[in-house]
């Protein structure tokens, strides 16, 4: 054990410490970056992230949506949240409609 003065503030401290072992941290660990969605022969699904209500319901079927669009608004714990669309593309099917609740994991449309 080392004893070290210390002044702060024009006072004087003495600190007394204790010499340690070095250990290694563990590396962390990156997490991946998540991949793209991919559409499968039935198209893209665009899934409700969390439990909420259909507020607002902004495109149509056959609608020509570019990747970042708002294609619905989701109230949820009295909070509106945006649903965007992850790829360009058109919709195929809207799923859902004004004041309908969904569950997280919903699909609200279909994407090709």
């Amino acid at each position: 054990m080392k004893t070290y003065k210390i002044n702060v503030n024009g006072k004087a401290y003495l600190v007394e410490v204790e010499s340690v072992t070095e250990t290694t941290t563990p590396t962390p660990q990156v997490a991946p970056k998540p991949e793209a969605p991919k559409a499968s022969a039935d198209g893209l699904k665009v899934l409700a992230p969390m439990q909420g209500a259909i507020i607002k319901v902004l495109v149509k079927s056959g609608d020509q949506v570019r990747k970042g669009q708002v294609l619905f608004v989701l109230e949820a714990m009295k909070l509106e949240n945006d649903i965007l669309a992850p790829v360009d593309g058109t919709i195929a099917q809207v799923l859902v409609e004004i004041n309908q609740k969904v569950d997280a994991q919903n699909p609200l449309c279909i994407l090709r």
